[in-house]
C-alpha cells in the first residue's frame, strides 16, 4: 500500500489502476479493515473520519466491482489489519459481505484478531415511508459501532 494519507484526500496505485476489478483502497492506518461497494461507501468512510478522532485507524476498500471481486486485496488487508467489518445497505440474508466474511474465513482465518462483522440494513420489508426507510438502512453509528466491537474498546 502506498503511504497513509488522510481518507478524504487518497488517491492510491489500485484507484488509479485501469483494472476495474481492482479494489480502490482508501487508506488511513494499519487497525481495522472495512469493505463496501455503493453507498455503503459513504458510511464506511463517515465512520473512519469519526473513529480517527477516537485514535482508531481505518482502512476501507472500496469493492468497485462486485463480480469479479480482487480477492487478493481484500485478503492482503486483513492479513495487515487482523480485523474487518462490511457495510452495505442491502439485507443481511445472502448479502455480498456473508460471502466476504465467508472468504476470509477460508483463505485467511488465522490472521483474525476478531470475528468479522456484516453491518447491514435490517432484516424487514423495505417501507415506503420516508421516517421509516431510515430506520431499515445502515447508519455510520452502527458502523462505528461494530469498529468498537472488532477492536475491543
Amino acid at each position: 500500500y502506498p503511504s497513509a494519507r488522510p481518507v478524504s484526500s487518497v488517491r492510491t496505485a489500485a484507484s488509479q489502476s485501469p483494472d476495474r476489478a481492482k479494489q480502490k483502497t482508501r487508506a488511513v492506518k494499519v487497525g481495522l479493515r472495512s469493505g463496501s461497494f455503493g453507498i455503503g461507501m459513504q458510511y464506511a468512510l463517515e465512520a473512519a473520519d469519526k473513529l480517527a478522532e477516537d485514535g482508531i485507524s481505518a482502512e476501507v476498500i472500496d469493492l468497485r466491482t462486485l463480480r469479479p471481486i480482487d480477492y487478493d486485496t481484500v485478503l492482503a488487508s486483513v492479513m495487515k489489519t487482523n480485523r474487518c467489518v462490511t457495510v452495505e445497505e442491502g439485507w443481511p440474508v445472502a448479502s455480498m459481505g456473508n460471502h466476504i466474511s465467508a472468504t476470509i474465513m477460508q483463505e485467511a482465518f488465522d490472521y483474525l484478531d476478531a470475528p468479522v462483522i456484516n453491518c447491514t440494513g435490517k432484516d424487514v420489508p423495505m417501507p415506503y415511508a420516508a421516517n421509516l426507510e431510515k430506520l431499515a438502512l445502515i447508519t455510520t453509528d452502527e458502523v462505528i459501532e461494530a469498529v468498537k466491537q472488532v477492536t475491543y474498546r
